[in-house]
């Protein structure tokens, strides 16, 4: 093939590519991946085969078993996550241990210093109380421990069952409400004959 009838024909191609190379160019478009939601994020990090002490002021207050540990700083309210279980021991001022708590799954939002225990939620100390629930509430700021699902209370004493519990962590004070089982009658206030349905017990 003679030499410049071959440039003429590659140069008259590139003068009718470069037009649609340009159409191309200024019409392209930025393909982007939808956002990612706050509750579709993952977890900042994750921990395994976790045994760690937790203080609380300074003082350390229990013991955190768990075999998995995430941490998730972009939802909100950011939490802590225990979806394959969790297991308590609780502290006193001399680092004896005061009470265990275990639970299926758990939740710790820091902001408000608040676990939520799901699943078969089981609380025993060592004044031989024992709690029940399927669903169990701990109130880092008021020290206390509540639930609004059916719950069941063994003391020494007496055996209950309710639908709404309030307790302090020591579990030496608590309230029982719509309450059926076997309790003294000293335990009951107000009137008996008024079918209430409260059951206070203070030490």
């Amino acid at each position: 093939m003679d030499i410049d009838n071959y440039m003429k024909r590659l140069l008259g191609v590139g003068f009718w590519l470069a037009p649609i190379a340009f159409w191309s160019c200024g019409n392209s478009q930025e393909h982007t991946a939808a956002a990612v939601n706050p509750e579709d994020s993952v977890s900042m990090m994750t921990s395994y085969g976790v045994n760690t002490l937790i203080s609380d002021s300074g003082v350390i207050k229990y013991r955190i078993v768990a075999e998995q540990w995430d941490v998730n700083t972009v939802r909100q309210p950011s939490r802590w996550e225990f979806m394959k279980g969790i297991f308590f021991e609780q502290f006193d001022e001399q680092f004896h241990v005061e009470a265990y708590i275990q639970a299926d799954t758990a939740w710790y939002f820091d902001q408000q210093r608040l676990w939520k225990l799901r699943g078969r939620v089981n609380l025993r100390n060592t004044e031989g109380f024992i709690y029940n629930s399927e669903e169990l509430y701990w109130d880092g700021i008021l020290h206390e421990f509540y639930s609004t699902a059916f719950s069941r209370l063994v003391t020494p004493e007496r055996t209950l069952e309710g639908t709404y519990f309030r307790s302090d962590e020591r579990m030496t004070h608590y309230t029982v409400t719509n309450s059926k089982g076997s309790f003294m009658a000293s335990d009951l206030e107000g009137d008996d004959s008024a079918g209430n349905d409260t059951v206070v017990k203070s030490q």
